[in-house]
């Protein structure tokens, strides 16, 4: 994830608990209100994981379309680390994009991937998750 950088200092400053789940070891700062979960190995240990135990009010960033449609299912705020909300109208649109490009991809027309990441897209990112920590406030009361 190329913003983490960014979710811990934004955490910081809101007083935010973030964690990370992975199914392998990461180095993290040792932060009181960082966690990092070790899931098992198996495909998708860590999208499962997420699914299971993201509620309304947290905030998951992601570039895994798959997972972002399953969590904005259940009402958790979607974030791209460049920055794209999902939501229930804008999640079925990069659900096909993401299959039409693998169809592109897999006939050989395009090869690559996404573009690199700039500044742009971090500064797209924070405006994003800030957006997303003031409605949730709003809308909790706190």
């Amino acid at each position: 994830c190329p913003v983490k950088k960014e979710v811990y200092r934004v955490a910081k400053r809101y007083e935010l608990e973030v964690t990370l789940v992975s199914n392998t070891w990461m180095r993290i700062p040792s932060e009181d209100w960082l966690e990092l979960l070790v899931v098992d190995d198996r495909p998708d240990a860590a999208d499962d994981w997420i699914v299971d135990n993201a509620k309304e009010d947290d905030i998951l960033v992601t570039a895994d379309i798959p997972l972002a449609a399953r969590c904005v299912e259940n009402s958790v705020s979607v974030l791209s680390p460049r920055g794209r909300l999902f939501t229930e109208d804008s999640i079925v649109e990069a659900l096909a994009n993401q299959e039409l490009m693998s169809h592109i991809r897999d006939t050989g027309t395009m090869t690559g991937g996404p573009p690199p990441f700039r500044d742009r897209d971090r500064s797209h990112f924070l405006q994003g998750l800030d957006q997303i920590i003031q409605a949730i406030r709003r809308r909790t009361g706190s």
